[in-house]
């Protein structure tokens, strides 16, 4: 049977780096001793002084030494807003499931995590990864950007793949890097998504990334295809792409042999990533720890162009937020789905960003009331900035 795991008692962590200031001044020197002069005589005592011809002395400017300014103080910097905590936790308590949510300031120093360290599906998420993984290759001199990438019937994946329906019609097609990457961060495309991973040499490669950059507890799958059978209890073969054929074959399977399958994937998944591990790397990538500064630029700016999950985490912002995401939803078997997930960098009028994960395993909550969660997550870090 498939397990339900209810909320647990909150796992708090908050980190917060308190900044203290020390002002060292010298101590004022002792004033220098002055002789008494000795009392004038008659003979000594000085003449009364003459008034110049040309009128009274002006007097002596005095210098103006301007105050100093005290140094403005961002109270943000160093510990959450007041009520952030507390919001958040209450949404994740009450919130049926197995939630995680972390919320990191990425220009300060501190962090919020629900079930942070966890290991929930990341399903699309991933394809971050994937992409990261592809501009560290460019970075390196491995790939380019214009690098051509065929793409024929037999590469074709399943679920979304908006490309899937040019490669039918013609036979094969070349897409650039840089398409690919578009194409599988901005429309979710599995097959855009795992064409650019054979690109790059496949899912060592992603791992290499991971591992080289020390992003913790954060793993990458097989590829969609693998990765989907494997979660419908399913081998994985290449008629499955066409059409509607990866469901039909999952409709045939005994229940019990699904719920098994899917018990055993939200057990231990194997893309699983934790939401404290996520949102660091949102901040890693935001402040250039990642990638060279013209790749850490476009991946942002791509990440921007996202178009999928307008009603999660992007919904929660008010106007003058902006706001780059990657999305991930997994396969249904009801009353549950193994993964419904938004993950992004949302940079307020003034320049601050967070980045913001929430991570959605087991969950039987319908989904508006997934997309309501989120964007309650999203609307707490802006209606608090600031104070």
């Amino acid at each position: 049977m498939i397990s339900y795991q209810g909320p647990q008692r909150a796992g708090l962590a908050i980190w917060a780096l308190i900044l203290t200031g020390c002002v060292a001044g010298n101590a004022p020197a002792a004033p220098p001793q002055v002789k008494a002069a000795p009392a004038p005589t008659a003979s000594t005592a000085p003449k009364p002084a003459t008034r110049p011809a040309t009128g009274p002395t002006a007097p002596t400017a005095t210098p103006v030494v301007a105050a100093p300014t005290a140094p403005v103080v961002d109270p943000g910097f160093s510990r959450p807003p007041p009520g952030l905590s507390e919001e958040l936790f209450e949404l994740w308590r009450k919130f049926p499931g197995k939630t995680g949510i972390a919320v990191v300031r990425i220009d300060g120093d501190w962090q919020l995590a629900w079930r942070g360290d966890d290991l929930f599906p990341q399903q699309s998420v991933s394809k971050l990864w994937v992409t990261l993984a592809a501009l560290d290759a460019v970075d390196r001199g491995r790939v380019s950007l214009d690098d051509q990438v065929r793409i024929a019937p037999d590469d074709l994946t399943l679920f979304s793949q908006p490309i899937a329906s040019r490669v039918r019609r013609e036979g094969e097609v070349r897409e650039s890097v840089a398409s690919l990457i578009a194409q599988a961060i901005n429309r979710s495309d599995n097959t855009a998504n795992d064409s650019l991973l054979r690109h790059i040499g496949g899912p060592k490669t992603v791992r290499d990334f991971l591992a080289r950059k020390k992003l913790g507890a954060i793993r990458f799958g097989p590829g969609e295809r693998l990765l989907q059978a494997g979660i419908a209890g399913l081998e994985w073969q290449q008629a499955m792409s066409a059409d509607n054929s990866f469901q039909a074959a999952r409709a045939q399977l005994p229940l019990e042999a699904r719920k098994a399958a899917m018990d055993r994937y939200l057990s231990d998944p194997v893309d699983g990533a934790s939401p404290a591990a996520t949102a660091r790397a949102l901040a890693r990538l935001a402040r250039g720890e990642l990638l060279s500064e013209a790749m850490t630029k476009y991946a942002l700016d791509t990440l921007e162009k996202t178009r999928t999950g307008p009603n999660r985490l992007r919904g929660g912002l008010p106007p003058g937020w902006r706001f780059g995401n990657k999305t991930g939803t997994g396969q249904n078997l009801d009353p549950i789905t193994a993964g419904y997930n938004d993950i992004g960098i949302a940079t307020a009028p003034d320049g601050t960003r967070y980045a913001i994960v929430v991570f959605l395993a087991d969950t039987t909550a319908a989904v508006p009331a997934r997309m309501q969660l989120m964007q309650a997550v999203s609307r707490a870090v802006a209606t608090r900035h600031g104070t």
